[in-house]
């Protein structure tokens, strides 16, 4: 118990830490980096380019495997093991420690903290494609678009590190699983092959990080 409270103090500790590093500028491009919805243009150039760089039977295998993924991450974090664990957010004002978490925007985020969905979701999409494509430049913007969502929760203040790193083991693990079957089910390798349009989400991504970046500097003035 004594090595868990030593575990526990010092996730809590970089929390705070992290948290304490804000500003207004970063303040606004982190409310708009982990928004859900602002990703939709992001996700529809990955469809794009899944679609160009498969059949049409492999592309809908791994459609069904990237949304079999994204449900077992979802269902193991919010459904399963939170209801468990039971740690409340950092920010959730019946912790102790929300008093010193700075609050941006009012959010505050649900009840429990412990896995991040967010973190098993953006891991499990990312793992998922790197063992699709395994492309060295889709990899680096997919991992990157996933810390950076993992950053702007802890950032909010409503996960503790330690959430990141185990939504990050789920999305890991439910990854692999749903490519074992993409492998089991589907008869191509997409690795195998030249890759199209992948410039495609790599610049939607960056496209995002410079409206995020006009936006936060819009706050400033």
């Amino acid at each position: 118990m004594d090595v868990l409270q030593q575990i526990v103090s010092v996730d809590t500790d970089l929390m705070l830490s992290i948290n304490s590093w804000h500003s207004i500028f970063f303040d606004g491009f982190m409310w708009g980096y982990t928004q859900l919805e602002v990703w939709i243009p992001f996700y529809i150039a990955l469809a794009i380019f899944f679609a160009k760089n498969m059949k049409l039977r492999t592309f809908l295998i791994a459609f069904a495997c990237v949304l079999l993924t994204i449900l077992l991450c979802d269902q193991l974090c919010s459904h399963l093991i939170r209801p468990i664990v039971q740690r409340l957010r950092p920010a959730n004002l019946e912790n102790p420690v929300s008093e010193w978490v700075h609050i941006v925007n009012g959010y505050r985020g649900g009840r429990y903290s412990f896995p991040s969905a967010h973190a098993s979701n953006t891991f499990g999409l990312a793992f998922f494609l790197m063992y699709l494509f395994r492309n060295k430049w889709l990899t680096i913007v997919m991992i990157l678009w996933a810390f950076f969502n993992c950053y702007s929760r802890i950032y909010l203040g409503v996960h503790y590190p330690g959430d990141i790193l185990a939504g990050l083991i789920v999305g890991f693990v439910s990854a692999s699983f749903t490519y074992w079957i993409f492998r089991r089910w589907s008869h191509e390798r997409p690795d195998h092959y030249p890759l199209y349009s992948v410039k495609l989400p790599i610049m939607i991504w960056v496209l995002s990080l410079v409206c995020f970046s006009i936006y936060a500097l819009c706050l400033m003035m």
